[in-house]
């Protein structure tokens, strides 16, 4: 029938198919949950004509909004307590450039946005700038803020946030 009969005894193979399987449905939570973790978090800021382009810095600290109103510091997800402490050990250890970048969802409600700077305040965060975007086909009608456009800075009051 199906039995084959061996002077050897018991084989002690692996079975390999299980273990593909396995390989396999790993390999593809992976591919789903990295780029998702890597992607940040999602908000459009709200948009102005009149903006001064800044360069972004290595040492800037973003506090993101995205529209459900989840809190991210520099991309990654936290929560109020966790940010708040975070936020602490970060303005604790400077001495100066106590500034936070907040980048909301522009439909998410002000009292969020508000509750969030709070938190950035009694923590340490002395100043708070929002980010926002360049209305698209638009440039500044003041011609200073235009020559950072030129040099490949433009975009926003902060440029390249979470």
């Amino acid at each position: 029938m199906g039995m084959s009969v061996s002077s050897d005894g018991v084989k002690s193979e692996p079975n390999m198919v299980p273990m593909i399987d396995i390989m396999l449905v790993l390999l593809i939570i992976f591919m789903i949950v990295i780029p998702a973790l890597l992607a940040g978090f999602a908000a459009t800021p709200p948009e102005g004509q009149n903006i001064k382009p800044h360069p972004n810095e290595d040492d800037d600290v973003v506090l993101g909004i995205d529209a459900d109103g989840r809190l991210y510091l520099d991309k990654k997800p936290m929560s109020d307590q966790e940010i708040a402490t975070a936020i602490r050990a970060i303005y604790d250890a400077r001495t100066k450039d106590k500034i936070i970048y907040v980048k909301a969802d522009k439909g998410l409600k002000y009292d969020r946005v508000l509750e969030a700077m709070e938190i950035a305040a009694n923590q340490g965060a002395r100043v708070a700038a929002l980010i926002t975007d360049q209305i698209k086909g638009t440039t500044s009608l003041i011609e200073a803020d235009n020559a950072g456009a030129d040099l490949g800075i433009g975009g926003g009051a902060k440029k390249g946030g979470p």
